[in-house]
């Protein structure tokens, strides 16, 4: 429903008050947090940086305070690694960021919860009917995406009027829901997906991350055997994660207590919590091990305000590109305009990452001082070194946030006002003299220096656009501190909780893991191998590359790192919109498959209902086939359709020129949908009305 247009704390007469009234709603007026208390708001970090892609793939009712404009926050380095403050922005035209706006999508997707403590409950339910009932009640207190970046705008704005100091007066709780694909199952009665084409992120998310395990690099003391929640083989299955995150963990204790409550009212039952919190102090923004977080979070378009001086850009933050929405959210543009291939039902929503990876903090770092002993007799490092500066080479950046490669003999502090990535590009170091080729920021986002064949150009940045993630995750655990007592020492379990949102499972998180952080060959082609990545892979020797003493060439250092930061849990859940989760609510699920206005059927692209399936065939005809691969309908083009688009309600087949060679001829009708139903109707609907049919019969 539209923010502001209940009032939670209000009940029909008659009827029982809803739960969780108290504290489900944003923005309210709080008193300061107790001492020792952190709050950053929209400022939180996330960890765990995965942005990438394979080799493989690279072929182609607030208050009106909340009306501000929002200024850049800290930003954050890589998987494992903050930000500097940034000019401020200028009001922008609603119209002209049409996705801030959005009140059917959840706000941590695109705005970002940002908060200082959270808390995930990994939820499973006895009863559907009672699972229903309990999201029936649920629904009015999950965040919306116009919710939560009109707080953080006006978070954001306070903080800057106020020097950089957070207003204490502003604190408020979010809420958001992840649904499993047995919990999707459980609330609509039926298989959520009519078909999970092999590769397909629909086959991914199905299948879940237990069973993709060995691909994800979950092997060894990472393997599912030993997680806290996630593996299934031997007990109940997670159906929901439910995210709870707020300013005051005073706040977040209460609505804990009561989701809980409410989950057992309706049969259900808490396999796994998971706290997280900002850490203290002088490492607020960073995570265990010592280095600031999140800087490098991709730009959305029709979300975050453009540069005037340059519109592939963040306005702000130079050298952070815009990315197409469709990258995040189920519906909206994608790079090269690709079809998704998902259900009606995933339409607003996206695929969610959860994982807990646990850091071995003292062992991480001793094997640090070692690798750089090692480096150091062999001439490859300064003899005055510290750990920090083998350190911040495997990480990418230094403590601070600012990267190696701007920076590489020691640390400098990000200026006041400019990003710490303003510039930051590989293009002109394909051999990682200043920037590893294994430093996990590289690996995770190789900007514009990908080289897959040595001595051919690098990709182009724009190619990898398709491989970049939303990151939302939050520390876990004290800090690393023996001197303040045994709770902050070695035995005390501490990490990270990773969480990101895409709109492709297999293309963005499952292929920065598999092709990237895990495969010692990559970048490509190189002798000896770059390695995985010595912060969050496993176990690897790693060529540490310096210029040889006559600088024509280079010389390698070979390293083995082992693993220090564990999985201790994963679940894949899915974010549905507003609408999606009223309707199962109901039991209800649109599984059609749809293709979405801003999509482009190209050759060879399918579409895949079970019964039937849609593609563009050679002879450049829409084609309808049955489950034989019998043709049961098509167009006809003689031969010359190019790609098929549905614009302004109108399913078209367009010539090489652009120029229409077919048309349902249903124009005019902006809103209307494609969808390709189970039963092998392909239909184009306005609302409930039914434009245009074709069947297989």
């Amino acid at each position: 429903m539209p923010p502001g247009s209940e009032n939670p704390g209000s009940a029909t007469p008659g009827s029982a008050p809803r739960p969780f009234a108290t504290w489900s709603k944003p923005m309210a007026l709080a008193p300061s947090p107790p001492p020792g208390c952190p709050h950053t708001g929209p400022a939180r970090r996330t960890v765990v940086q995965a942005a990438a892609l394979a080799a493989a793939g690279l072929t182609a009712g607030l208050a009106s305070t909340a009306r501000a404009a929002e200024a850049p926050v800290l930003p954050a380095a890589g998987p494992l690694a903050g930000a500097a403050t940034g000019p401020a922005r200028r009001d922008t035209d609603p119209a002209a960021l049409p996705l801030r706006t959005d009140r059917d999508s959840q706000g941590d997707i695109l705005a970002g919860f940002r908060k200082d403590h959270a808390c995930f409950l990994f939820l499973h339910f006895g009863d559907a009917e009672k699972a229903r009932r309990w999201l029936t009640d649920l629904l009015p207190s999950i965040s919306t995406t116009e919710e939560v970046a009109r707080f953080n705008r006006a978070f954001s704005r306070a903080r800057r009027r106020s020097g950089g100091i957070d207003p204490v007066s502003m604190a408020t709780l979010w809420t958001g829901l992840g649904l499993t694909h047995p919990g999707l199952r459980l609330l609509a009665g039926k298989e959520p997906f009519p078909a999970a084409p092999p590769g397909s992120s629909a086959e991914a998310f199905t299948q879940g991350c237990a069973a993709r395990a060995q691909q994800l690099g979950d092997t060894g003391t990472s393997a599912p055997e030993s997680w806290l929640f996630g593996s299934e083989e031997s007990g109940p299955a997670v159906h929901a994660v439910l995210t709870l995150a707020a300013d005051q963990p005073e706040r977040l204790a209460v609505a804990v207590a009561e989701h809980r409550a409410a989950a057992a009212g309706a049969d259900g039952t808490v396999l796994f919590r998971q706290d997280g919190a900002t850490l203290p102090g002088a490492l607020r923004g960073h995570e265990h091990f010592g280095f600031l977080d999140c800087i490098s979070q991709p730009g959305v378009r029709g979300f975050d305000e453009p540069d005037p001086a340059d519109p592939t850009g963040v306005l702000g933050k130079p050298g952070t590109r815009l990315i197409p929405a469709g990258e995040f959210v189920v519906g909206p543009e994608r790079v090269n305009k690709r079809p998704t291939g998902l259900p009606a039902w995933a339409t607003g929503g996206a695929f969610q990452v959860v994982r807990r990876l646990a850091q071995d903090v003292p062992g991480w770092w001793t094997q640090v001082a070692l690798r750089l002993a090692e480096l150091q007799r062999a001439g490859a490092a300064p003899a005055d070194a510290g750990r920090e500066w083998l350190g911040a080479r495997l990480m990418g950046r230094w403590p601070g946030g600012m990267p190696v490669a701007l920076c590489p003999a020691a640390e400098e502090l990000p200026v006041p006002g400019k990003h710490p990535d303003a510039g930051l590009d590989y293009s002109q170091d394909p051999q990682g003299w200043r920037m590893p080729l294994f430093a996990h920021i590289r690996k995770g986002n190789p900007r514009g220096g990908l080289v897959l064949t040595p001595g051919r150009p690098p990709v182009a940045q724009a190619e990898l656009d398709a491989r970049r993630l939303m990151r939302r995750g939050i520390p876990y655990g004290p800090v690393y501190k023996p001197e303040l007592g045994e709770e902050h020492g070695p035995q005390s379990p501490r990490g990270l909780v990773f969480v990101c949102h895409q709109s492709d499972l297999v293309g963005q998180f499952e292929l920065v893991m598999r092709k990237w952080v895990n495969e010692p060959d990559f970048p490509a082609g190189r002798n000896p191998r770059t390695g995985c990545d010595p912060v969050l892979g496993p176990d690897s020797p790693i060529a540490f590359e310096t210029p040889s003493a006559d600088g024509t060439g280079s010389r390698a250092n070979t390293l083995s790192f082992s693993r220090f930061v564990r999985t201790e849990g994963s679940v894949y859940a899915f974010s549905p919109s507003l609408p999606v989760l009223r309707a199962l609510a109901k039991g209800e699920l649109d599984d059609s498959i749809e293709f979405h206005a801003a999509s482009v059927l190209h050759p060879g692209d399918v579409l895949d209902a079970g019964k039937a399936r849609l593609t563009l065939d050679s002879s450049g005809d829409l084609t309808l086939l049955d489950t034989k691969g019998t043709r049961t309908w098509r167009t006809y083009t003689g031969g010359a359709g190019h790609d098929a688009v549905l614009k302004d309600g109108e399913l078209l087949v367009r010539d090489a020129g652009g120029a229409t060679v077919w048309s349902s001829g249903t124009g005019g009708h902006p809103g209307a949908r494609l969808l390709l139903r189970r039963s092998g109707e392909l239909v184009i609907v306005d609302g409930k009305r039914v434009l245009w049919k074709a069947s297989a019969s």
